[in-house]
């Protein structure tokens, strides 16, 4: 009962943070590694959901077992609740946007609608268990516990839908960019049913952050900063950045714990502000060895800034696909650095960009077990057929796509039941920084086999086959499949 109106309370007010969040947010703060790798294992991308389950499950069970021996100790009851007053008020003060009067107010609420359930239902539990009186008593409290959760599950899934809800955006217009990408043509996509789109849709697109909550990032309150080591601090509103000279550029962004084969993995259109005039307009001092990226909810990442003047194209990214930022990929704005995975590189709800020394600081994932240098390896995948699954004996087509960030490909094999390596048609670049897709047609007899594919990158390096997992600077080795043909 506690949670659910502590949830129900942050999603109708603004400065009161999800309890579910800011406790699970303590829980992964202070959770060790292979903690951490088997939840990215075990869930994916619904690892958010997982701990905000876990996290009520785990207070259920600390609730349940406070009632059970508050009924010999009825002092512990009161001091269980004020623990988990406490503990809630400690984790959500530091959450973005969290107001210290909103949240004491919220959790008084909270726990006071805990301590009052439990003191309407405990009487009930001990009142007489004999005889017709007795079945009176249990009828009683069976329908006041179950109408208690009713309550107690509806203002918490309220809360959460109001919380996860996607936030409007304002009216906003991107002017036309100077630089402006090619549009897709038939060169660029085979168009085949089932093969990942050359663009992905911004609905579609991957997403994998530190945030148990969508930041709700007000504009009108939301500013850029540019500090630390350089000789000319900035500040932009949202506006600025708008009114500045814009850029488009497909460009394919990977996450790390991606596995082999796996889909943590999209390209987009993206336009923002080149990052490297930014970096200019600041001035950057000769101490200057590492860019830290600070988003609205203190996740970061850190990468050199000469990568931001080698012609990679690296952006302070506004819109996405042609519309501005989706709340869930980092409106306003987040960073788009070509070439290097997104823990290094892609901050989210991006409020601040600091110069600094290369070991002056660790960003997030650094301490964590992760590599603080971390370009996106060359891999490929295949998405045609699908693992598992039967096809018809004979000629089967196989298709994929394939990325090499900055290196382009140029080359993709297949290979059946270990066998030679067979040339694929590749559909052309919409950029270096752009995946592309693959497909080859393949001779299967009835029965059982494996297909594997590798890519080779424009400077002629091959996908090693060796395979290793995501931890520490991402994964390599060959994507395989098994069908059956019959």
């Amino acid at each position: 009962m506690a949670i659910g109106v502590g949830e129900l309370l942050a999603g109708l007010f603004t400065g009161v943070p999800s309890p579910l969040a800011a406790i699970g947010g303590a829980v992964v703060e202070g959770a060790p590694s292979w903690l951490e790798d088997f939840a990215i294992a075990t869930f994916g991308t619904g690892d958010k959901a997982a701990l905000a389950i876990g996290t009520a499950v785990v207070a259920g069970i600390v609730g349940w077992l406070a009632g059970t021996l508050g009924r010999t100790r009825p002092w512990l009851v009161p001091v269980a609740f004020g623990l988990f007053g406490v503990l809630g008020i400690a984790a959500a003060r530091n959450e973005p946007g969290a107001e210290f009067v909103a949240i004491v107010a919220a959790t008084l609420v909270a726990v006071s609608a805990g301590l009052l359930t439990h003191r309407l239902l405990v009487p009930r539990i001990e009142e007489p268990t004999d005889g017709l009186a007795a079945d009176r008593s249990r009828r009683r409290f069976l329908g006041m516990a179950s109408a208690a959760g009713v309550v107690a599950v509806t203002a918490g899934v309220v809360g959460r839908r109001l919380l996860t809800r996607t936030p409007a955006l304002p009216p906003i217009t991107i002017i036309p960019p100077t630089y402006t990408a090619p549009l897709p043509g038939p060169e660029h996509d085979f168009g085949i049913e089932g093969l990942s789109p050359i663009v992905v849709s911004n609905d579609d697109f991957y997403r994998i952050d530190t945030a148990l909550v969508v930041p709700r990032v007000a504009v009108a309150d939301w500013s850029l900063r540019v500090t630390g080591l350089v000789d000319n601090p900035l500040s932009f509103t949202y506006d600025d950045l708008l009114g500045m000279e814009l850029v488009e550029d497909h460009i394919t962004i990977a996450c790390v714990s991606n596995e082999v084969g796996g889909d943590l993995v999209g390209n987009a259109l993206w336009t923002g502000v080149p990052l490297a005039g930014v970096l200019e307009l600041a001035g950057l001092q000769p101490g200057a060895t590492q860019l830290v990226g600070r988003s609205v909810d203190r996740f970061t990442v850190g990468f050199p800034p000469e990568l931001v003047f080698d012609g990679r194209g690296a952006l302070i990214a506004v819109a996405m696909n042609g519309d501005p930022l989706p709340a869930a990929h980092g409106f306003p704005a987040r960073l788009i650095v070509p070439g290097l995975y997104g823990y290094v590189s892609a901050t989210k709800w991006l409020s601040e960009i600091e110069l600094t020394t290369w070991d002056g600081f660790d960003a997030y994932w650094v301490p964590r077990g992760w590599s603080k240098e971390a370009p996106i390896k060359t891999q490929s995948r295949i998405d045609l057929p699908r693992s598992g699954r039967t096809v018809a004996a004979g000629q089967v087509e196989v298709a994929g796509v394939a990325w090499a960030p900055l290196k382009g490909v140029s080359e993709v094999e297949v290979s059946v039941d270990g066998g030679d390596w067979t040339p694929c048609a590749l559909t052309e670049p919409l950029s270096s920084r752009a995946w592309v897709q693959w497909k080859a047609s393949v001779q299967l007899a009835s029965g059982d086999h494996t297909i594997a594919v590798r890519a080779t990158d424009g400077p002629g390096s091959t996908q090693t086959a060796d395979r290793v997992p995501p931890r520490p600077d991402g994964a390599t080795g060959h994507h395989t499949i098994r069908v059956n043909a019959a």
